[in-house]
């Protein structure tokens, strides 16, 4: 006979055992049937993705300065291929969040590169200079994937990265200090030539420049100068230019002086690629030279200009002559890029002839009395020019091609007598000369008028002596 006490237990145990076996029952369910209730909660956002196994194969090609397709859509879990073949004139690589990149790749080439397995949006870009900020990108969307801010996370550190620890913007004190360890820019220009024939070799150049202690930017020049060298000649001469590619991008050149077809002779070269440029200068004029591979902004802010001056008929010779040509700077700081600024239109620095405030740390020179004249050119690629020279006055002002005043006299037919200006006022890529006549000596600041673009470069002096 079984006890009292044991008759609960009994009971108590059966109970256990029935529980167990319903929740063992549950869970093997659970574990057949996962998530067969379409209320169920889904999987927490950063869940892992698991690989599929499978793989997406796309080909991107380039159409002007942007990515075909722009968008790729892969399924989540899949892995990426990605072959870019580059349909462009000029080479391009394809840099993702993730870091997986491309090398460079040439026009006409293709390199296949694996993503890694998708799991969230994520980006492609180019990485050569500008080329992010002409529309170079390409969105990956990860169909199926649960929306996270992975992926958004990724996209600010690497636009982070690219702005880390970049020095802001030195200030006129330290440009000037670094402009006098620096040879100025030979600003005089010299007589002009006697024959008819010009032959140049231009040699592309990518380094770097210290505009201050510490502050250093991407230096691209035709034979190692920004500006590059200064052509001088006059109505029918021919130039003859060979443009030597010696960089590691693609890059072109494009005279204002020639009156040609730009096909073939202001195409884009690759490295080591080399072409002849010949034109005849047909008409007088300062006239603007610079590269006009996309993106052309930043091409030519980082150096790559000049000027040809190509001298009216019976112009008259004067004393001195300089010549003077503004361009915009952009710098990479922590706020943006050189290349979203200059898109922007919103320049760090201005120069004259390459560098901050040089003819302030190195005047030009003149003596009382003597006829100055200064041949002046906007490189740009922006910001405009009101050329100035504080204390005195222009008596002859001549601007792309026809004189407004001549030695004191106005050209309209109607304005008698003594009569000057005070500005020459240059769009980017416009040019002309002035001339002065000092009576006194002393130092002339010279001055883009536009005042907050001469506090921050465009500015020199010219010291007059008896």
């Amino acid at each position: 006979m079984t006890s009292s006490q044991e008759r609960p237990l009994t009971s108590a145990g059966s109970a256990i055992v029935a529980l167990i076996v319903v929740v063992a029952v549950a869970l093997a369910v659970l574990m057949v049937f996962p998530q067969v209730n379409d209320e169920a909660e889904p999987t927490a956002p950063g869940s892992p993705v698991v690989a599929s196994g499978e793989a997406t194969q796309v080909t991107v090609t380039v159409e002007g300065m942007s990515f075909q397709p722009a968008v790729i859509e892969v399924p989540v879990g899949n892995t990426l291929e990605v072959t870019l073949h580059n349909t462009g004139d000029q080479r391009h690589d394809l840099k993702f969040v993730n870091g997986v990149t491309t090398a460079p790749v040439a026009p006409g080439a293709s390199q296949t590169i694996d993503v890694g397995v998708i799991d969230a949006d994520t980006e492609g870009w180019c990485t050569l200079p500008g080329h992010r900020q002409m529309g170079m990108t390409l969105d990956v969307v990860a169909v199926g994937a649960e929306e996270t801010g992975t992926e958004q996370e990724l996209k600010t550190e690497n636009h982070s990265e690219h702005h880390a620890n970049i020095p802001g913007v030195p200030t006129m004190d330290q440009l000037i200090a670094q402009a006098k360890e620096t040879d100025p820019y030979p600003a005089q220009l010299g007589p002009l030539p006697s024959e008819t024939d010009h032959h140049y070799t231009f040699t592309v150049t990518e380094d770097e420049d210290e505009l201050a202690q510490g502050v250093v930017r991407p230096l691209w020049t035709y034979n190692g100068t920004s500006p590059g060298p200064i052509l001088h000649g006059k109505i029918g001469d021919t130039f003859t230019i060979t443009l030597e590619n010696a960089g590691t991008m693609g890059h072109s050149v494009d005279f204002h002086a020639g009156d040609i077809a730009p096909d073939q002779p202001m195409r884009t070269i690759e490295p080591g690629e080399s072409l002849e440029y010949v034109f005849t200068a047909k008409r007088s004029g300062i006239w603007m030279y610079h590269c006009g591979t996309m993106p052309m902004s930043v091409h030519i802010a980082n150096g790559m200009f000049g000027a040809v001056i190509i001298e009216p008929d019976n112009l008259e010779p004067v004393d001195r002559s300089y010549v003077l040509i503004q361009s915009d700077i952009y710098l990479d700081t922590d706020e943006s890029s050189a290349a979203e600024k200059a898109a922007e239109l919103s320049p760090d620095l201005m120069s004259f002839n390459g560098r901050p405030f040089q003819y302030d740390a190195h005047p030009l020179q003149s003596r009382v009395g003597e006829r100055v004249r200064f041949w002046i050119l906007n490189d740009g690629p922006n910001a405009p020019l009101a050329f100035h020279i504080v204390g005195t006055q222009f008596d002859t002002v001549w601007s792309e091609g026809a004189y407004s005043v001549y030695r004191g006299q106005s050209t309209d037919g109607i304005t008698k007598g003594e009569t000057g200006a005070q500005v020459l006022s240059l769009m980017a890529a416009e040019g002309g000369f002035v001339e002065v006549q000092p009576h006194e000596a002393g130092n002339y600041a010279i001055v883009n008028h536009v005042m907050s673009l001469a506090e921050k470069g465009a500015h020199g002096i010219l010291s007059v002596s008896q």
